[in-house]
């Protein structure tokens, strides 16, 4: 299972939302970015146009008389080209004319203008489609650019800035493989207490007529490797429900109040797909007692985002069907906040298998495998004490590889 993705496990078609693996950020875009992009540049042409200022081409030697007539009343002298302004008004716009003309230089120009009182400057002429490359598209393809770079590094989908607390989600069709009790073994116990659990997924209405309600949050205690994950997904394959399944650790960034706003939105997600199971793995991570030291820059984040998941699961009904399942193998960090009643007011552990047990899991590990005849699994449970479910997984794979 994947312990970094945000996962539901349902009933609909597939939905991929991650980038598939060597997808370029533009490809992953796809053609609305490149058709916004174009339409800038095409409005940024248009306002460039705009603001160029209509001017009357006029030839040299007329902006000569004009100058000899007193008639300029300043200029501009570029590389290639004069404009300016004349005294003359325009008669359609009441303004004074503009003009633009190409120079034929002589040493009698400057003379002419200073005698004439003519307040001229000269700057270098401007190009508008250099211009236009250096100044605009060229700063606003390296923001482009370097947005791209960061979105993967992020490791998110999309622009991240903009859905950073938001949890990104696939859904996997009703035809994939689902997982039961069937494929759970070494916890009778706690397959018994979840078989509740199962049953209120599949008939609320039963628990409601009796005046009842499910618990809200039911955690499960125990050490790494013994399946607290895979009873979760059990529960969901039983009930039939999607299975919202996120690590606590995905909460918490470097932005101060993603992870409270990515808790609000799982439960949102969960609330539009009741009856379903929110799996919270490594609970810990942002269970733990408040209180302690301040984090770097006056503010914890892991607190705050604590906070909002008391808040969620207080705000929400258990009439809806939404059942909080979590892990952790240390309970004994947890707030007390977290474990009062009409939160995760029920513990069940899964403990380390015992001998049936081992051997029961090495079943459902060898099931797939082609043993010789003489492969005894009782022989293997008794000499592995104290192996976890995932270590005699590691063994069942380690003997296929030998």
């Amino acid at each position: 299972m994947e312990k970094n993705n945000f996962q539901i496990h349902g009933h609909e078609p597939e939905i991929h939302v991650n980038r598939p693996p060597g997808q370029k950020f533009w490809q992953k875009q796809g053609p609305f970015s490149l058709w916004y992009f174009v339409f800038m540049l095409i409005m940024l042409y248009f306002f460039q146009s705009a603001m160029q200022i209509k001017r009357e081409q006029i030839p040299f030697s007329q902006f000569q008389k004009y100058l000899e007539a007193d008639q300029v009343s300043e200029c501009v002298i570029g590389e290639k080209v004069i404009s300016g302004t004349l005294k003359l008004m325009d008669p359609k716009t009441g303004k004074p004319r503009r003009f633009i003309t190409v120079p034929l230089y002589n040493t009698a120009l400057a003379n002419a203008l200073d005698r004439h009182g003519v307040k001229y400057t000269v700057a270098i002429e401007t190009h508008f489609f250099r211009d236009l490359l250096v100044n605009w598209i060229l700063p606003f393809a390296f923001i482009f650019f370097l947005w791209g770079i960061l979105s993967r590094r992020m490791g998110t989908a999309g622009m991240n800035f903009l859905n950073i607390g938001k949890n990104k989600a696939h859904i996997h069709a009703e035809n994939l493989p689902k997982v039961t009790f069937r494929d759970v073994a070494g916890v009778a116990e706690a397959k018994q207490e979840l078989e509740e659990v199962v049953e209120f997924l599949k008939n609320p209405a039963r628990f409601q007529r009796l005046g009842g309600h499910m618990p809200k949050g039911v955690l499960l205690v125990g050490p790494p490797g013994t399946g607290k994950t895979l009873l979760a997904r059990a529960v969901s394959g039983e009930a039939g429900v999607p299975f919202f399944n996120i690590s606590g650790s995905d909460f918490i960034e470097m932005f101060v109040g993603v992870g409270a706003a990515r808790v609000r939105d799982l439960f949102d997600q969960a609330r539009s797909k009741a009856p379903c199971i929110i799996f919270i793995d490594e609970l810990d991570a942002i269970g733990r007692q408040r209180g302690g030291p301040v984090a770097l820059g006056g503010h914890d984040e892991r607190e705050q985002t604590l906070n909002q998941l008391l808040v969620e699961m207080d705000g929400f009904d258990t009439g809806k069907g939404v059942v909080v399942l979590s892990a952790t193998n240390r309970p004994d960090v947890l707030d007390k906040a977290l474990l009062r009643p009409g939160r995760f007011d029920r513990q069940i552990v899964v403990d380390k298998p015992d001998l049936k047990g081992r051997e029961e899991i090495l079943k459902i590990h060898t099931r797939e495998l082609k043993m010789g005849p003489d492969v005894d699994l009782g022989v293997v449970a008794r000499r592995t004490p104290g192996f976890v479910g995932a270590d005699l997984a590691n063994v069942a794979n380690e003997a296929a590889i030998l």
